[in-house]
Order: C-alpha cells, then structure tokens, then sequence
C-alpha cells in the first residue's frame, strides 16, 4: 500500500525535473524591427535561419526605417531595418547591408505611360501637373500617392529629386510599399513611388500596375545589378550601443552574418532584390 502511494509522487518529480529542463532550453529570440522594404526579405531569411538553429526564434516587426532606428539606439530591438544609406549624424550605428533596390514610378496598368523624366515627376508631385491629359492620356485628375514621414522610401525620393516633405502635394499618404502598390492597383489614376522589389513582386503575382522607365532607363533590378537606375538604395541591418558595430547577442550576430552571405541570395533575388557581389 506504502509502495502504491508513492509512485504518483515519484512521477510527479519527475515532471518536475523534466518541466525545469525544458525552461532552461527556451528558444531564444532576435527581435528585428523597422522598414517595411526589407521586412519580406527577413521574414524569409528568419525562417531560413531558425531551420538552422534549432531553439532560435527570428521575430520580424515592421513600422519604417525610423521605428528601425529608434528601435536599435534604444535596445527595444536587437537588429533594425533600415532602407537606406545611414547619414553623417548617424554615426552612433552600424549598418550591414544585405542587398540593393530601388525607388521607381508607379502607375496603373492601364495607364498609357511606359516612361517618365525627372521633371516632369517633380512637377506632379509639387501639384504643377494635375491631369494626365498634360502627359498624353486623358483629362482625369492624377492622384498623387506619397509616403508617410519616417520612411526611406520618402526620404530616398525627396533626396533624388531635391524636394522637401512640405513640397509633396499628396492627395494620398500611406505607410509601407504594400499599401502604396495596392493603392495604385485600385485607381487607374494613380502614381506613387514604390520599391523596385515590391513592384516586381507584385507585377509578378498578377497585380495590375506598371513600373515607369525614369529619363528612358528602365526601371527593374536589372537595372540595379547593372548599376544603370539611378535611384538605388543600400537595404541595412543596423546595430547600435555595442562596440564595433555588433549586437550584444552572438545569435544575432550569426543572424546578421547568414543575411550577408551568399547562403540567401536565391532568397534575396526571390524578392525582386539584387543580392550582393560576395
């Protein structure tokens, strides 16, 4: 009877000792945040990694390249995002880029137009040009679609075109590269400025838009790998507050180093990206 009784205590030390082991074996997670461009990428890349690394978990959070920036000087996050080229006043953080893309036009794909110059984008989105009648299509009014403040992609365009935020003349402001595509397929009328990425991917699923050639050279990641479109943009995992540029965590660190490597560039390339030359 004694012996009876105490089984079910042995067995439940037992789960005891097994329920500790396991604790101690929790996955451990690299928290990734910021552009919305390079977000898609990481998803992949994350996915990769953790089939690679048993008991890692890569969680990836958009918000733009400044939710990146914040989030990397502040420790909110162990790697940030961001879809450009870091400043002069950014010196506080270290950027690792993992691939190339671009900022072009976009347009219905109904739209007449195959080709844009620079002029004549600066004038539609400061409100010079208000229909599409001026660029031989019809008299509809062109709706002017821009992106919101702490974006790259905004911030590459203004750059290019040497405008400021207050010049836009937005008649719609979005968030990510997703929004603005999904707005322009909606609206035969619309333009926007998207990732070259993004726009390739989502031609390539059938979405109705179109990417415009700037000043006649073509906008496409051949383009970029050739080096020939002028809007090209370096896409970056930035790391802040650790010495020489490295995260405090050695799985990001491994994490940042397999996003660098020639290990996911079928990845990269599958995103309409153009991987690096390593």
């Amino acid at each position: 009877m004694m012996l009876r009784s105490r089984r079910p205590l042995l067995f439940l030390a037992l789960l005891g000792v097994a329920g500790c082991g396991r604790a101690t074996h929790a996955a451990e997670t690299v928290t990734v945040t910021g552009s919305s461009t390079i977000a898609p990428l990481m998803l992949e890349i994350g996915r990769r990694f953790e089939q690679q690394h048993p008991g890692t978990r890569v969680d990836v959070q958009t918000g733009g390249s400044g939710r990146g920036l914040a989030d990397a000087r502040s420790g909110l996050a162990d790697i940030g995002m961001v879809s450009r080229a870091l400043g002069p006043e950014e010196t506080d953080l270290m950027g690792h880029t993992i691939a190339l893309d671009g900022v072009a036009i976009l347009v219905h794909a109904d739209n007449p137009l195959t080709s844009i110059d620079r002029q004549s984008v600066i004038d539609i989105f400061t409100g010079k040009l208000a229909t599409w009648g001026s660029l031989g299509g019809d008299d509809s009014p062109i709706t002017v679609v821009s992106k919101a403040e702490g974006r790259s992609t905004l911030e590459v365009f203004l750059d290019h075109f040497e405008l400021e935020s207050a010049d836009i003349a937005a008649s719609v402001v979005v968030g990510d590269n997703e929004q603005g595509v999904k707005t322009v397929a909606g609206n035969p009328d619309a333009i926007a400025y998207v990732s070259i990425g993004a726009a390739e991917y989502s031609i390539a699923s059938g979405t109705p838009v179109r990417l415009l050639a700037l000043d006649g050279i073509e906008a496409s990641s051949a383009s970029l790998a050739a080096g020939r479109f002028p809007l090209s943009r370096p896409l970056n995992l930035v790391v802040g507050g650790a010495e020489e540029g490295e995260p405090a965590k050695s799985v990001a660190r491994s994490l940042i180093a397999f996003a660098s490597s020639p290990a996911v560039h079928d990845l990269v390339q599958a995103q309409g990206l153009v991987p690096l030359s390593n």
